[in-house]
């Protein structure tokens, strides 16, 4: 891949979106476990649940601290690498970013301080409302980026305002209850659960390999493999929902995914492994199940999926048709909006859905209207993404996505029989399967972003077209500090988590007090080390 601002514009905006997604789903998760284990604390008044929310907490908000702080440089990232994107879809795009900022620094944050610092000026209900508050409050403020993102991948409830050339909703409420963002929102905040309760399993497990804060321990394990089970399979279950959803919105996506280069009778088989080779269009050594791409990608046994090869024609006729809407928007910008002539109108409106692959053109051709025969081959070609990355990546996330439900069912199982130190070579597993969760993350975020490649907004605006108008090596030197100032922030907050479960949980004065005339107090002696 040539290195030209297109391409170093793409690297930093996923290289700062992959950083600050190693912070934000641990945050979701763990604010939900902190409001399960207070809401115990307050029904039972044993002062170890209490404990175990304020050790749990201080981790939460280190991650807290770290995601807002990444989170800041990507919005700005729109404005200075993606001009044009901004000017073209502004009017939509910024409305749910505004809302996910305003949620985010003054909602979720106000709750956070008084997460923190109500302990002792709060009742214990009150605190608990207040937890939960925050729980439901960090979980909403990735919706609306969510939303965002899922409105790129399905263009809603918005239209081209031929005299502005800008996007313009024409139905919030579309935007809003958009089908893909609502599945990408709880498809991602089951991940962010995952993460946190394999996070909190694994550091539970090396305080009882370590003998330390046993008690702690076991009440934590039990939490994070009760709720990982449930987030691990809703994570499978919703994942099903997003690849049925891309077979209805993307296509490509799902053939590229899938390495299907042609078109099967239905039900598609799914190809379990094998070696996608894009020069020669043919997957090596291939294993496929009969029928269960037909059921993942279309719910029915008589659907066809559509394959690259046939998804390659049908973008060479909508770009035909898109030069034909280019054709008549430059006609009609040459009018008043009250004065565009009836056929001129009509002309540009039956072919405007597909102006957006016309304007794949733009990267051979100034004016789409002079392509040739071969660059219009050429730009629907480029409507198929790489498909061995977004093969095995999907395979790698679904793999680590069925470890989990095993890993946590495990450790449910344990839990019921009350034998959750009775086997060191688990305990270990548990602890190695910490950044396990992650990696299962960030493959679902580069097969989500960079399966909708060539396109910024699909169908609508290519990537090409949305960057802004710097220089290269402007761009090279913002990533190159991101990633530098990235990478520190990462060591830094790898370096207080880590001394902050060495450290493990601390006892305040009520603490004490309450250790000492609770009936329910746990040993002293898991406190200390």
């Amino acid at each position: 891949m040539e290195l030209d601002i297109v391409a170093l514009s793409r690297l930093q905006f996923a290289a700062t979106a992959l950083y600050h997604f190693l912070f934000v789903p641990l945050t979701i998760g763990l604010s939900i476990i902190l409001a399960i284990m207070e809401t115990v604390y307050v029904m039972t008044k044993r002062p170890i649940w209490r404990q175990m929310t304020k050790f749990w907490g201080i981790l939460f908000g280190i991650n807290f601290a770290l995601g807002v702080s990444t989170g800041i440089v990507m919005e700005f990232q729109f404005g200075m690498n993606w001009s044009y994107y901004s000017h073209y879809v502004g009017d939509i795009f910024g409305a749910p970013l505004a809302i996910e900022g305003l949620m985010a620094f003054f909602l979720e944050a106000t709750l956070v301080g008084l997460f923190f610092f109500g302990w002792e000026r709060l009742s214990s209900v009150k605190h608990l409302l207040v937890t939960w508050f925050m729980a439901l409050g960090t979980n909403f403020s990735a919706l609306w980026i969510l939303i965002a993102n899922g409105w790129m991948q399905n263009p809603t409830g918005a239209a081209l305002n031929p005299q502005t050339m800008r996007m313009e909703v024409t139905s919030f409420a579309d935007v809003l209850f958009n089908s893909v963002a609502q599945a990408k929102f709880v498809h991602t905040v089951s991940a962010g659960y995952t993460i946190a309760a394999i996070f909190v399993l694994g550091v539970s497990s090396w305080y009882l390999l370590k003998g330390r804060h046993i008690d702690l321990a076991k009440r934590s394990m039990t939490v994070a493999a009760s709720f990982g089970l449930a987030a691990s399979l809703s994570v499978v279950v919703l994942g099903d929902e997003s690849g049925y959803l891309s077979g209805e919105h993307q296509s490509m996506k799902l053939a590229a995914v899938e390495a299907m280069w042609e078109t099967q009778p239905a039900p598609a088989s799914f190809t379990a492994i094998g070696f996608p080779d894009q020069e020669a269009r043919e997957t090596h050594y291939a294993v496929h199940i009969p029928w269960v791409m037909g059921l993942i990608g279309t719910r029915s046994l008589d659907t066809v999926i559509p394959g690259i090869d046939e998804l390659v024609k049908q973008a060479d006729g909508r770009i035909r048709s898109g030069i034909l809407a280019y054709d008549a928007l430059e006609e009609v910008r040459t009018y008043g909006y009250n004065t565009i002539p009836a056929d001129v109108k009509a002309r540009f409106e039956a072919n405007s859905a597909d102006l957006g692959y016309a304007l794949l053109l733009k990267r051979y051709v100034d004016d789409p209207r002079q392509a040739t025969e071969e660059q219009i081959s050429k730009a629907a070609w480029d409507t198929v993404p790489q498909v061995a990355p977004l093969f095995w990546t999907f395979r790698i996330m679904v793999g680590l996505g069925f470890f989990f439900i095993l890993l946590t069912a495990t450790f449910f199982w344990l839990s019921a029989k009350h034998r959750l130190d009775a086997h060191p070579w688990l305990l270990k597993v548990a602890v190695w399967s910490i950044p396990l969760p992650w990696i299962a993350a960030e493959c679902g975020w580069f097969v989500a972003e960079f399966g909708r490649q060539p396109w910024a907004i699909e169908g609508v605006l290519p990537v090409a077209v949305a960057v802004s108008n710097l220089s290269a090596s402007t761009v090279l030197t913002t990533l190159l500090g991101f990633v530098a100032i990235y990478t520190v922030l990462l060591i830094v907050e790898m370096k207080l988590m880590l001394k902050a479960i060495r450290k493990g949980p601390q006892l305040d004065a009520q603490d004490i007090e309450a250790n000492e005339t609770s009936p329910y107090a746990y040993p002293p002696r898991t406190l200390s080390a």
